[in-house]
């Protein structure tokens, strides 16, 4: 299946990908009470045998969303290690006065909730600039390496290609990191993005 962009709409997918990341930000924001900002550094198409090679190593802890309407698709919101524990500390701090005594379970907890935050931001953001209401599917826990757990969610779309962000997350007291990696349906999202009005400069 050939999928062409209208060459005038590019600009249009890296403002979806700007906005999406506002929505985290944003949601971070009211979580931690500080200015967070998330940087879009890359947006792309690419082969979804070439993602892993894209990926810093290491196992990375998040959430993966299916999107129950168009474009369809998941988005993924992964953490490595050490900012795990940071969200943890963040999600449970007026739970818990000893983060020694966190379980496992309650860890996985605080990172899941954080994870649909930052996920249901970024969905938002995306729904506002498509004029359409996008419900998601609720939110499953991965923990694996970075790249078994990219390449396992870009081919459940069954495309070749996927859309990819590079995107770095920033909370001053706390340097959290973390990822999102979108996998619209592309035939769905082209067509979606081709049929955007472009406002004449």
């Amino acid at each position: 299946m050939t999928m062409k962009v209208d060459i005038r709409k590019l600009s249009f997918i890296n403002e979806m990908a700007k906005v999406g990341t506002n929505g985290v930000a944003d949601n971070m924001s009211k979580l931690t009470g500080e200015d967070a900002q998330m940087e879009v550094t890359k947006t792309n198409f690419i082969d979804v045998d070439d993602i892993e090679s894209q990926l810093e190593p290491g196992k990375r802890v998040g959430v993966r969303v299916r999107l129950l309407d168009p474009p369809h698709g998941h988005i993924l919101i992964l953490f490595p290690e050490a900012s795990a524990k940071k969200i943890t500390a963040i999600m449970l701090r007026d739970v818990v006065d000893d983060m020694s005594d966190v379980s496992g379970k309650m860890a996985r907890s605080a990172v899941e909730e954080m994870g649909n935050m930052m996920a249901s931001g970024f969905i938002d953001g995306w729904a506002d600039v498509l004029g359409r209401a996008i419900d998601i599917a609720a939110p499953q826990l991965v923990y694996a390496p970075a790249g078994d757990i990219v390449t396992r969610t870009a081919s459940l779309g069954g495309d070749d290609l996927a859309l990819f962000f590079d995107s770095d997350l920033t909370v001053p007291s706390y340097q959290i990191e973390a990822e999102i990696y979108a996998f619209p349906d592309l035939a769905e999202f082209v067509e979606m993005v081709n049929g955007i009005e472009v406002q004449p400069a």
